[in-house]
């Protein structure tokens, strides 16, 4: 007999377990379970809604709110809750335990006054960008059943770096940059505040958080004209060496070439190091990022979909 309740203590094991079974595109382990779930300041086992069997974790749902603000200066955005992930083991699907388990955690965010919860862009700790219906359509068609809602559609992109060449018009480029007063390098210690300010000011609280836990600036690179205008990193998530990003460059300051510049010296130092590809989770795929990527060699990979129900 199934039994949904919270997260309790030992369940640990069955549950990724379990979540290896149900996603194998994605498995995850023990330790980003503990670090990215149990050792979230927001996390609430209350939230954790477990469907087991006897001792067998046969599925779940997760939802989460802030407790604590994702950044200084930020709040606690009190109409927010986040479903990160949830899942069923093969075996027992078609029974309605996924409706209910989802059921369940919509309803611990709704009981606590959030009037939208969203599908799955909860930061820093999410799974996936969203839905990838695609590889798990039940589970894109049972959100929409639920009244879940596409906000938009990031893609993930990949880039094999086996033979990679920094191409000769980046480094006419650059020169042309640098003899306007650009530098292109590694921060200084004493820049990192101000790097940090702006990666959270400028673009997202989430990106200046990524960098003040990243602590390698051999891995970040920086554009600055007498302050900074633009940076790439990578190895910031998870400490992935292959994982590129955050990457932004000031909107005034598009067009001038210093996006291309900073992401070819970016994969410039990962190819240093050995890495034999370069990949992230989330872009346009028509947004200017995302052509300049296409044009760097990366190719779309997977297609998400960032959805939420409204109250």
């Amino acid at each position: 007999m199934v039994t949904v309740r919270p997260f309790q203590s030992g369940d640990e094991t069955s549950l990724v377990d379990a979540w290896n079974r149900s996603m194998p595109a994605d498995p995850t382990t023990s330790g980003w379970f503990r670090d990215c779930v149990l050792l979230d300041p927001n996390f609430d086992p209350e939230g954790l809604r477990v469907a087991v069997d006897g001792d067998d974790v046969v599925g779940c749902a997760y939802a989460v709110r802030r407790l604590i603000p994702l950044a200084p200066g930020t709040d606690l955005e009190p109409d927010t809750g986040w479903i990160p992930f949830f899942f069923v083991v093969p075996e027992r699907r078609s029974g309605g335990l996924g409706r209910r388990l989802v059921g369940e955690a919509v309803g611990f965010l709704e009981r606590l006054g959030r009037t939208k919860v969203d599908f799955s862009s909860y930061t820093p700790n999410y799974v996936l960008p969203g839905a990838d219906a695609e590889l798990y359509p039940d589970g894109h068609r049972l959100l929409e059943e639920l009244g879940f809602r596409t906000l938009y559609s990031p893609v993930a992109m990949d880039r094999a770096l086996v033979g990679y060449r920094t191409p000769p018009e980046v480094h006419e480029l650059r020169r042309e940059r640098e003899r306007e007063g650009y530098v292109f390098r590694s921060p200084a210690a004493g820049e990192l505040p101000e790097l940090i300010r702006y990666a959270a000011g400028v673009f997202n609280p989430d990106w200046g958080e990524a960098i003040r836990q990243h602590r390698d600036p051999e891995r970040i690179v920086i554009a600055k004209k007498d302050h900074i205008v633009g940076f790439a990193l990578y190895a910031a998530y998870r400490g992935i060496p292959e994982r590129f990003g955050p990457f932004g460059v000031d909107p005034g300051q598009r067009g001038t070439g210093l996006g291309k510049i900073l992401l070819h010296l970016t994969m410039t130092r990962m190819r240093a190091e050995g890495l034999h590809s370069s990949w992230f989770l989330w872009t346009g795929a028509t947004s200017p990022a995302g052509h300049l990527y296409t044009k760097a060699g990366y190719e779309i990979t997977r297609k998400f979909h960032v959805m939420r129900r409204s109250a």
